[in-house]
């Protein structure tokens, strides 16, 4: 186990996002349920308090608690291989209630914000060249979800 782990707080969704996330990536599954064994502000006992799940390979934690709320402050980046990866990604992270917002960002249904990141973006803002670097990061700017063809082209001058 990890010295530190993720900690999510869903105001009682805790379970149904775990499930979605797990559903979206290899190496990930639902580890344990901990319901709650007395009332608490997040449920009455006996409901799901916790749930532990391995997300990509690291372990994550998500906890039924009222009033909370994410914010842009805290994202997770996902390095996607390819376009069709990016995607998918993206079209499953914004329906049902996500939301778009810019540069490879997006807000999910349970209102936790992700960066949908190819690799090959990264490749291109560490280009040596800087004005290669330039020309990638002023048309990332320019998009929501990242066309990494369009990034290319840009960088290449085109």
């Amino acid at each position: 186990m990890n010295k530190i782990t993720p900690f999510l707080s869903f105001d009682g969704r805790a379970e149904e996002a775990a499930q979605f996330y797990v559903s979206l990536l290899p190496d990930s599954r639902i580890e344990r349920i901990t319901r709650s064994p007395m009332d608490t502000p997040g449920g009455p006992a006996g409901t799901v308090l916790l749930v532990e799940f391995t997300l990509a390979g690291t372990r994550y934690y998500a906890l039924n608690t009222p009033n909370f709320a994410f914010t842009e402050a805290v994202s997770f980046m996902i390095h996607c291989d390819d376009q069709a990866e990016t995607d998918r990604l993206w079209e499953a992270l914004t329906t049902q209630g996500g939301e778009e917002v810019a540069c490879g960002w997006l807000k999910d249904r349970f209102g936790l914000f992700w960066q949908i990141t190819p690799r090959r973006m990264l490749e291109l803002l560490n280009d040596p060249d800087p004005a290669r670097a330039h020309r990638a990061m002023e048309a990332m700017t320019k998009m929501i979800k990242i066309d990494i063809a369009e990034v290319e082209r840009a960088a290449d001058g085109a």
